[in-house]
């Protein structure tokens, strides 16, 4: 799939969600690789916002059956991902459907009119507090897991999906570039690339710079794959604990979080 091909299908699904929601639809925009640059067919979702005059009762169920109606049109249609919120909940800082911390500020600095009123610059940017724990909460409840942790020693699904796998080796580089960045500034996929591999002391270089070729449609080749996984996911991951838990202390961060961090640390070492 063509970025102009997911461009289409994102513009289809806001024109469905305006069906959906009439009037109330303030406006829809693209997010992500979609609006910043960087989209890859092999592996990016078609990320989706949708703006609301105001959230309602229901509301959660209209735009879950309108997404599952867009995503069964085709296997391309499954990438779309949508974020979602009212207007005034957005220009206070606060999330009253679907819209983390992270995507409300890709929101603010990076999204890109469909349709409707353009409202970005209204949208209240996260403090670096709010995104630092928001993405610790995530990665301890996506990536922590036992079988997850599992995988990493024993990999299988990184060795067979390329979106997996991408995802696998990017989530701790772009943790790791998010928090030194300013408050109020989205990183990209490319920035913390670049930013990554500059650094003298960071550990599997090889493993990342591997991980952005596929990223980019080189083959998911298990044979090149797997020692480069087994060489490299669980250092790149014990390196951004380690500063994770850094900065969780310096910020007065909730110490169950932390012990989660420590914890996960224990297991992959």
């Amino acid at each position: 799939m063509t970025t102009t091909e997911a461009r289409t299908i994102a513009a289809e699904a806001a024109h469905a969600y305006r069906e959906t929601f009439g009037d109330r639809l303030t406006g829809a925009y693209l997010l992500g690789s979609l609006s910043y640059g960087g989209y890859s067919p092999a592996v990016s979702d078609i990320d989706l916002a949708i703006v609301l005059t105001d959230v309602r009762e229901g509301d959660a169920a209209l735009v879950s059956a309108t997404t599952e109606a867009l995503q069964g049109r085709s296997p391309l249609h499954r990438k779309l991902s949508v974020f979602w919120a009212s207007l005034p909940a957005l220009r206070e800082g606060r999330d009253d459907g679907r819209f983390p911390a992270q995507d409300r500020l890709q929101l603010a600095e990076h999204g890109r009119v469909l349709l409707g009123d353009d409202v970005t610059p209204e949208v209240a940017r996260p403090p670096a507090g709010e995104l630092l724990l928001e993405s610790a909460k995530f990665a301890i409840a996506v990536l922590a897991t036992d079988e997850v942790t599992a995988e990493f020693r024993e990999p299988r699904r990184l060795l067979a999906d390329r979106v997996w796998f991408t995802k696998a080796v990017f989530f701790p580089v772009r943790f790791l570039y998010s928090a030194t960045t300013e408050s109020g500034r989205a990183a990209t996929n490319d920035e913390s690339l670049e930013w990554y591999l500059a650094q003298p002391e960071a550990p599997s270089k090889s493993l990342v710079r591997l991980g952005a070729r596929v990223r980019e449609g080189h083959p998911l080749d298990a044979a090149e794959v797997a020692p480069e996984l087994a060489a490299g996911l669980v250092p790149l991951y014990r390196y951004y604990i380690e500063a994770e838990i850094r900065r969780l202390r310096e910020v007065g961060g909730p110490a169950e979080l932390v012990d989660a961090f420590e914890d996960w640390d224990k297991r992959l070492g």
